[in-house]
């Protein structure tokens, strides 16, 4: 069967467009591996590079047709979650790989030795489309990989996981201490759980198959099952059975074979594995029903969801794949990371990507933009549901109402539809540019703090400034723009952060905590003021930690990767589990390395989520 029928029948990597369980935070005591920032590898500290340019006070909304950041692999992918099959993880082998050319096993490769990727610098994205500098982490590989490693959950902050993937998806240099195949395999796995499949793929694809380590080879098959394409398995088939999973890559080297037209030895591949007895039936029934897809099955394939407790990568990426519908109680305990991968595969039902969208476009997986565009294509199909045909009908008032009362009107319903924090911040993604389009005279109320965050949540910063005129010192909006402001707003002290802090109704007052810690990162705040509204707010920000000693040394250093990497790290779990301090220290330290804009934008998300 040729592989022109193969794309029609799976909509493969050639069509895709623009992870594992989201955890508790972590103890925020200890956010780094045992003998963080005391590995034997780190050598003395090196003159600081001189700094890239910093950018724009306006950071341009992310996309996922172009995204700018990355991250997947098995290695760190939880057990629990994201698991290969039921018979266990596969086996990804931690130990780092010195050899250039990895294990892969004497695999034919096609292209010339001067077509070839070296793996001294891996990674799609260059400063001049949008990357890091080359030096952004630093020289310490094996110190990088493992905060990577160590990184589980979801990252609170939407401009932490742009930024995060920005760092992960830029070419930068392996330092001597690591194998490139391995950190690329880490900071693939790191953007998979993030939810962030495609630009997983494009770091699985700056290193050639046959130079892929046993690691990469690991994160490989859960970077193509999370962008539901099993032909991209098979390249690493040789090298998995080798050093992988033995069993799951017999199922891949299965389904290679139907691909290929070669019906006898996928069914003798299925029959060994099925003989085994160590892995799911179900599991088995899903490779057979993509053969059946390529022609080489020999009978039609049933799948019953019902005795299936939980969705794994395997059964995500086959189901997908083949068109399969998972069923709604599967789709309400799957992994958040999940939950992304289902809003990237445009062969996934529209139903199940419109209800996964919220949650991706609250964490950055979608830009703005490309949450509108889905939302319109759903509208647009025939019969949409009644409660999206509503959605879509206010978010196009919002965008082409009569007049700016109307617009504003119908964005501030449209705000308070949703359920729940993360749908309520999703919808203010959603109108950005629509708060951004309506003019400063329209009529908004005392204190459009909404309307301002929405601004901000594409970086629409200079639009939003225009309204400062307009707000009351103390009031919500005012404390966005405090901090979210390309310029440092006059007035700003002890006095302005206790009248914030008197109207403040979140929990222990940490929003009045979190503007403090902004303004003083920023340092737009003299330390005497800051002693003395942290004083009146019980707060200490000049706690220290491994954490906060390891980001100012690596804003010292001038690493903007490594900031922005710990950024995330300081970041884990939700905005309410966030301490004041981490903010503080991630604020300064962005500031620091010229990555002002998204340290702006990052506090004002806070203020806006708590």
């Amino acid at each position: 069967m040729t592989k022109k029928m193969l794309a029609l029948t799976l909509g493969l990597s050639g069509t895709a467009l623009a992870a594992a369980l989201v955890l508790p935070a972590v103890a925020q005591e200890s956010l780094l591996p045992e003998g963080f920032g005391k590995s034997a590898d780190t050598p003395a500290p090196r003159p600081a590079p001189t700094p890239s340019p910093s950018p724009s006070s306006t950071p341009a909304p992310s996309s996922t047709a172009v995204p700018k950041g990355g991250s997947a692999g098995a290695t760190a992918l939880a057990p629990s979650t994201v698991a290969t099959l039921d018979s266990g993880d596969t086996d990804t082998g931690d130990e780092a790989s010195d050899g250039e050319e990895g294990t892969s096993g004497q695999l034919k490769y096609d292209l010339p030795p001067g077509a070839r990727r070296l793996l001294t610098r891996v990674g799609p994205l260059t400063p001049e489309t949008g990357g890091m500098a080359p030096d952004a982490f630093g020289v310490r590989g094996q110190y990088a990989a493992a905060i990577m490693r160590s990184m589980r959950g979801q990252v609170a902050s939407r401009w932490g996981q742009i930024l995060l993937r920005r760092a992960l998806a830029s070419a930068i240099d392996t330092p001597d201490t690591i194998s490139g195949a391995d950190l690329a395999a880490d900071r693939a796995g790191l953007l998979l759980r993030l939810g962030e499949s495609t630009t997983a793929r494009m770091i699985v694809q700056s290193v050639d198959y046959d130079r892929a380590t046993p690691r990469l080879v690991a994160t490989a098959q859960q970077t193509y099952l999370a962008n539901a394409d099993p032909s991209g398995l098979c390249p690493y088939v040789p090298a998995g059975l080798a050093h992988g999973d033995e069993q799951s890559w017999r199922l891949a080297a299965a389904m290679c074979a139907g691909m290929s037209g070669e019906a006898g030895p996928a069914g003798w591949a299925i029959g060994r594995v099925r003989s085994s007895g160590k892995i799911s039936n179900f599991d088995i029934l899903l490779a057979e029903r993509v053969l059946g897809a390529t022609g080489a099955g020999r009978r039609s394939t049933t799948i019953e969801w019902d005795k299936v407790g939980r969705l794994t990568s395997w059964r995500f990426g086959l189901a997908t794949a083949t068109g399969i519908d998972i069923p709604a109680p599967l789709r309400a305990t799957e992994a958040g990371s999940i939950r992304s991968w289902t809003v990237l595969a445009p062969m996934t039902p529209m139903g199940d990507r419109i209800a996964a969208a919220p949650y991706a476009a609250s964490r950055g997986v979608l830009s703005s933009e490309a949450y509108v565009s889905l939302l319109s294509a759903a509208s647009s199909e025939e019969e949409p549901p009644e409660a999206l045909a509503a959605q879509t009908d206010l978010l196009r008032s919002a965008f082409s109402g009569a007049n700016a009362a109307d617009r504003y009107t119908a964005m501030a319903e449209y705000w308070s539809a949703g359920t729940g924090a993360t749908a309520r911040y999703a919808a203010l993604v959603a109108t950005a540019r629509a708060a951004a389009a309506l003019p400063t005279g329209a009529d908004v109320g005392a204190d459009p703090w909404q309307l301002l965050g929405s601004m901000l949540t594409a970086g629409y910063d200079n639009r939003a400034v225009q309204w400062v005129s307009k707000l009351s010192v103390g009031g919500h909006g005012w404390g966005i723009m405090a901090v979210g402001s390309p310029r440092p707003l006059t007035g700003v002290g002890a006095g302005s952060i206790g009248s914030f802090a008197s109207d403040d109704d979140s929990a222990e007052t940490l929003r009045s905590k979190f503007l403090l810690a902004g303004l003083a990162g920023l340092g737009r705040i003299d330390a005497g003021q800051a002693s003395s509204a942290a004083s009146d707010l019980g707060v200490d920000l000049g706690k220290q930690t491994r954490w906060t000693r390891a980001i100012s040394e690596a804003a010292q250093r001038r690493e903007p990767g490594m900031v922005a990497l710990l950024a995330a790290a300081g970041m884990q779990g939700e905005w309410d589990k966030i301490p004041p301090y981490h903010l503080y220290h991630i604020v300064r330290a962005l500031h620091d390395v010229g990555l002002d804009a998204e340290a702006r934008m990052i506090a004002a998300e806070a203020l806006v989520r708590v």
